[in-house]
């Protein structure tokens, strides 16, 4: 088999070490897409409301390899909310001691 299809054989063994590799980090594997919204939640909100930089600067700074989807701020509850991968997470600024906290997901 391996003589006759040796491009198949080694995508079968690429396929096999990657579940090989999946398996034992299932766990982080399914956590991965809530990171991506409550880090950028959590950060920009800090960045923001306890720092206390411009918009602009702030989106630079919370700038991901994986893109969200959206990040919207809503300066009068001083409420960030930030999807990303499907899921989305908000982050509210309790106060000058306090600084952000997120908020439990729905």
């Amino acid at each position: 088999m391996i003589r006759r299809h040796p491009i198949l054989s080694v995508l079968a063994l690429l396929l096999l070490l990657l579940l090989a590799w999946a398996w034992p980090n299932r766990a982080h594997l399914v956590a991965f897409p809530d990171i991506i919204g409550a880090y950028t939640a959590k950060e920009y909100c800090s960045c923001r409301y306890v720092s206390g930089n411009p918009a602009a600067y702030c989106e630079g700074y919370v700038k991901q390899y994986v893109p969200i989807s959206s990040l919207l701020d809503d300066e009068g509850a001083k409420r960030v909310t930030a999807s990303g991968l499907g899921r989305t997470h908000s982050a509210v600024w309790l106060g000058e001691r306090q600084g952000c906290q997120l908020l439990p997901s729905k």
